[in-house]
């Protein structure tokens, strides 16, 4: 196939040609300074080493943006094993022929390429020829021999058609892409770990579902992308299954992030929907240095918190649950919440009451009551008390499958306790439920002894004797209507709450009371208004009649309350 030129596009052409060939001998291993063998760790390195220097927002100088930029295009090359491995062989990333070294031609000196596919085919040569027009003064023209089939891909791996469209008129197809390519490059690297975040997906799945999200906004002018999107996806990947990445395109979603105050303008921005401030979560913006490291520990930090550190010397186990939600307990010997756990607090927040615990061996005593013989272990107890030991001994391969295979699990024990939660409990069992009176602790302080609760009634003691009595004197009383009032569902706002503290693991709270803490009483009663931090006390005989006396006195406004000395705080 011929195609007649005229002198001037000759030069047009030869002149792109040669700007195009100095444009690829750039050599990405020489830009990242990095081997020809190095491994991808010491190109990731090397790139986010040179990308932080060379950086537009803290080098001002032109030379380093264009620096940037051939950072940006290096990484692009050898971060992708394709790219990388038809860089290697043909001095092109696309496998595209190229106008790299070393593939010089074979005849009359014209340039050899391969063809796109990257496999060494029928060679093409490409150069000028002189052909006679025939016209007046013998003027003479010039044409291109591709050496190529009629209507095939051109060697040079990509369309005519973009780039001489006002010479041809559009005679060439652009079978090898070269505009889009062009334009690819230019755009953000697509990855499958960053979901494109619209209003919908925003308000489903971001939006207090408990799972800590990266969220990445951009738009077409902003610059520097590619690199702070090469640290989102490393963070994402290494966070796998503990967090979840997005990309909020600012120009179709414009209201969406000018809603949520995250617009970027002429640098990158970096949020990431947190769960420290409230259950709902909200946004907190990143401002620390744009690096795989310090990034990775700022999601850490950001990660759910719905697990509460317990004491197992002090937890009740009797009245965990509260007869609400199931619970759920780690056992471990870490020192801090581990990540796992606190994944799965808020993946499962809305479904069951989360607590973990260090424990130093098995051969507590504690724990062998709870019947575990090895550690890490899960204990759960459903709605009805029941309790299961769920799985001892825990293996952790790695955060995705461990987040995976303990979600199997917990969504097991859901089954078990709706299963449960359908079958009538037997007499015994309600019963025993309706009488047990809950040991008050720092975890349990707000739901039994809320702002909401006129009157809480605490049976202070200190030996299991003391303990015995005033939980049965308790129960009796709380069964009875003592007044005009009759004593309603715990949580409603004319409710009594009741409850036991252990004086001698408490002396801080009983002195909020009194300065001494009681402390020549083995039985205290005292009602407590939290509202007001108004109580008054029964220190006299602790029989049933003269409970049930003090108490219809109290709800009678019969007897005069006291401002507490200071705020009572439990362990």
């Amino acid at each position: 196939m011929e195609i007649r030129l005229s002198p001037f596009i000759l030069i047009m052409a030869s002149l792109f040609l040669f700007l195009l060939s100095e444009a690829k001998t750039m050599d990405p291993y020489k830009v990242l300074g990095v081997e020809r063998n190095a491994s991808q760790r010491e190109i990731q390195k090397a790139f986010h080493k040179l990308s932080l220097q060379y950086h537009p927002d803290k080098n001002k100088k032109k030379s380093a943006q264009h620096k940037f930029e051939e950072i940006n295009n290096a990484y692009e090359i050898l971060s992708d094993e394709e790219k990388r491995k038809n860089f290697d062989l043909y001095g092109d990333e696309k496998g595209s022929p190229g106008f790299g070294p070393g593939y010089s031609g074979d005849q009359g000196g014209g340039h050899t390429f391969f063809t796109n596919e990257g496999r060494r085919q029928g060679q093409q040569n490409f150069k000028p020829q002189w052909q006679g027009t025939g016209g007046q003064g013998g003027s003479q023209s010039f044409s291109f021999s591709f050496g190529g089939p009629s209507g095939g891909s051109n060697p040079f791996g990509f369309g005519m058609e973009d780039i001489f469209s006002n010479f041809f008129g559009g005679g060439f197809k652009d079978e090898g892409n070269f505009g889009s390519h062009f334009k690819a490059q230019s755009g953000s690297k697509s990855s499958s770990i960053i979901k494109v975040v619209n209003k919908q997906v925003f308000k489903q799945e971001v939006v207090g579902q408990g799972v800590t999200w990266l969220l990445f906004p951009i738009t077409s002018s902003l610059k520097g992308v590619d690199h702070v999107q090469s640290i989102i996806e490393d963070v994402a990947s290494s966070l796998q299954g503990a967090l979840k990445a997005g990309r909020i395109d600012c120009e179709s979603e414009s209201s969406l992030c000018k809603d949520l105050g995250i617009y970027p303008h002429r640098t990158p921005r970096i949020f990431v929907y947190s769960y420290i401030k409230s259950t709902d979560g909200s946004l907190v913006e990143y401002s620390g240095d744009v690096a795989v490291k310090s990034l990775k520990s700022f999601c850490q930090e950001h990660l759910p918190r719905f697990s509460r550190r317990v004491d197992l010397r002090q937890f009740d186990f009797s009245s965990n649950n509260g007869g609400r939600l199931p619970t759920l307990m780690l056992l471990s010997t870490k020192k801090d919440t581990p990540v796992i756990w606190r994944v799965l607090s808020g993946m499962y927040n809305k479904q069951f009451s989360f607590y973990d615990a260090e424990v130093t061996d098995v051969s507590d005593p504690t724990i062998k009551k709870l019947g575990v013989d090895a550690l890490p272990a899960i204990v759960g107890w459903l709605s009805n008390g029941e309790r299961h030991v769920l799985r001892t001994g825990i293996n952790v391969k790695d955060l995705r499958s461990a987040i995976d295979d303990l979600s199997y699990l917990v969504n097991g024990f859901e089954k078990k306790n709706r299963k449960a939660a359908s079958k009538p409990a037997s007499k015994t069992q309600s019963d025993s439920a309706q009488n047990q009176i809950p040991l008050l602790t720092g975890f349990n302080f707000d739901s039994i002894c809320g702002k909401n609760t006129p009157v809480c009634v605490i049976g202070a003691f200190r030996s299991s004797k003391a303990r015995n009595k005033l939980e049965m004197i308790l129960n009796m009383v709380s069964q009875k209507t003592l007044s005009r009032r009759q004593i309603s569902a715990p949580g409603s706002k004319e409710s009594i709450s009741y409850s036991l503290v252990d004086a001698t693991k408490q002396p801080s709270f009983l002195k909020a009371f009194d300065s001494a803490g009681f402390k020549s009483s083995d039985q205290i009663l005292i009602a407590y208004k939290r509202r007001k931090e108004k109580f008054a006390a029964h220190l006299g005989e602790m029989t049933e009649e003269e409970v049930e006396k003090f108490i219809g006195s109290v709800l009678n406004g019969d007897i005069t309350f006291t401002k507490t000395r200071q705020k009572p705080v439990l362990k």
